[in-house]
């Protein structure tokens, strides 16, 4: 089952290498740790480059099936806040929650840019992640090439920046 756990913003990554390390000790505590990604594309120094964002700023998942032992192991990990739960037991993300991980990042956990056109004042997206999720987009930004969508996660709603080029638009 996938777990959420909450880190301090800004250390996700640090905190996510210190579980691998755990984790390449105690292999049956949980069976991967990984951090959801945004790639997109930014103007950096007057040329265009692509950069990978948390999607989840302050979050890191755990996958595991030996909740007890993967717990007791994140307590020895600098910079954990706490696993999701319901304030007295920890409880996995949901499978709708997991399907739309997967159906956006996929395996590697790493949502690609997408790419559409806007025709009569409606986006179509034309390849990507984004693809038949139009009606998740609540606002783009045609110049960043990004995208915030609104998604069902850790029980409540939240809006995600993605990234989103428009290549033509109509009307």
């Amino acid at each position: 089952m996938w777990y959420v756990v909450q880190v301090y913003t800004g250390r996700e990554e640090n905190i996510k290498l210190q579980c691998e390390r755990l984790l390449s000790l105690f292999p049956d505590a949980f069976e991967r740790v990984f951090i959801p990604y945004s790639n997109r594309r930014m103007k950096i120094d007057g040329e265009w480059g692509d950069i990978e964002n948390v999607l989840f700023p302050g979050y890191i998942f755990i996958v595991t099936a030996n909740l007890n032992e993967a717990v007791k192991l994140l307590k020895k990990v600098e910079g954990m806040t706490k696993v999701l739960g319901d304030g007295e037991n920890m409880i996995p993300i949901s499978r709708e929650e997991e399907k739309m991980l997967l159906r956006l990042g996929g395996e590697e956990q790493i949502v690609e840019m997408s790419e559409g056109i806007i025709e009569n004042s409606v986006i179509k997206v034309t390849e990507g992640p984004l693809k038949g999720m139009e009606p998740l987009i609540k606002k783009i930004d045609r110049h960043k090439r990004k995208a915030w969508i609104e998604v069902e996660m850790f029980g409540s709603s939240r809006v995600i920046e993605v990234g989103l080029e428009i290549f033509r638009k109509d009307g």
